[in-house]
């Protein structure tokens, strides 16, 4: 019979690796900090919904329509068309969160969302955003797939003051 002895140490640092690993290659839900998250507005609700815009998500790494208007305070259901045949996602932020955002997808590829400024979609699939812009300057968007955001697939949302 063969003994093993581990210390205390040990076993908590292993236990912090298998952690890390089911984490990387989890989803992705929930990890946002709510400043960025007010920066950008806040999930909207089905019934203040005031208009839909459709936007096409392509294979030539762009967003149909890249350029967005909205006015502040409005909720708007964003309806995304993957009309590739590549996997591709939508997700609205700051272009500071996408850019970091985008490095961990880069070493995380597997790496799946759930979180409600954000759609990803198999190619010929359909899915929504539904978000209220509370604050008037710019939302970017972008696809975090790898490679595709420095392929150029990004657009913004501009939300004009209330009242304008």
């Amino acid at each position: 019979m063969v003994r093993i002895r581990l210390h205390i140490p040990a076993v908590a640092a292993l236990l912090a690796l298998a952690a890390t690993g089911a984490a990387a290659s989890g989803t992705h839900a929930g990890g946002h900090d709510a400043a960025a998250d007010s920066a950008i507005g806040k999930p909207g609700v089905a019934g203040k919904s005031v208009r839909t815009i459709h936007v096409d998500m392509t294979d030539n790494m762009r967003f149909t329509p890249s350029d967005i208007r909205v006015k502040q305070g409005e909720t708007v259901r964003l309806v995304v068309r993957n009309v590739g045949v590549l996997k591709h996602e939508l997700v609205l932020g700051t272009g500071k969160d996408l850019r970091a955002h985008y490095e961990a997808m880069m070493k995380n590829p597997e790496m799946e969302h759930a979180d409600p400024n954000m759609v990803t979609l198999a190619p010929g699939k359909t899915g929504e955003v539904l978000w209220q812009f509370t604050q008037a300057g710019k939302v970017d968007f972008g696809c975090l797939q790898p490679g595709h955001y420095d392929a150029g697939m990004k657009g913004a949302v501009s939300v004009a003051k209330a009242g304008r």
